[in-house]
């Protein structure tokens, strides 16, 4: 599920770097393989054509951090599987702190640039900041019980999961029957890519 208005794929960050992708396990009601998940996000970044020295950070919570997230953010009720959160436009730490600092007040994280440069420094420059493309947010007790009647397992549906809301950050949607096509295309080919075909298929709607 994304938040906000649709934005536009953002691909290629300051050159000299490449995608990186920061995890945080915020909860303890499933054992995470957040090295898994982060080669999983990091893949399908590489493949959607991401470059340069851009930053998506992939953030696993409980249930009731994830009902706050979504009361907030969308005003429902109860938790939800997975939130993504995109950054408006280029890098801008100060815009992206306003666009986060809810959400990471929420389930108790570090904003990603929440730090300062020192007494003794000036900023970087725009353009050698990277691109920040967001945050992607997802509950695994969810996905769990969602799991028998979705993607067959818990991890199969955790890595969807991640797919979906990268995707997300990259500007996709399914709002439309057309969207809907694209991402869920988009989402069967990362998987057989990178992960494997999910035990049970989440695209048919039964």
């Amino acid at each position: 599920m994304r938040v906000g208005p649709l934005r536009r794929r953002r691909r290629r960050g300051p050159a000299g770097g490449s995608p990186t992708v920061v995890v945080a396990d915020e909860q303890d009601d499933l054992d995470v393989d957040v090295v898994t998940w982060q080669l999983l996000a990091t893949r399908v970044l590489d493949a959607e054509g991401v470059q340069g020295d851009a930053e998506l950070s992939l953030l696993f919570v409980d249930r009731v951090a994830m009902a706050d997230l979504n009361r907030t953010f969308k005003g429902g009720d109860g938790p939800t599987d997975v939130l993504a959160f995109p950054i408006d436009a280029g890098p801008d730490p100060q815009r992206h702190r306003r666009d986060v600092v809810d959400a990471t007040v929420a389930f108790g994280g570090r904003l990603p640039d929440g730090g300062t440069s020192g007494p003794d420094r000036q900023p970087p420059p725009p353009s050698e900041l990277p691109l920040l493309l967001g945050d992607v947010v997802i509950c695994p007790a969810v996905a769990e019980a969602n799991a028998p009647t979705h993607a067959g397992t818990t991890d199969d549906e955790l890595a969807l999961l991640v797919v979906h809301g990268v995707l997300h950050l990259l500007g996709m949607d399914h709002a439309t029957d057309a969207e809907q096509a694209e991402m869920w295309a988009a989402e069967r080919r990362h998987l057989t890519e990178f992960w494997r075909p999910p035990a049970r298929d989440p695209w048919s709607g039964t």
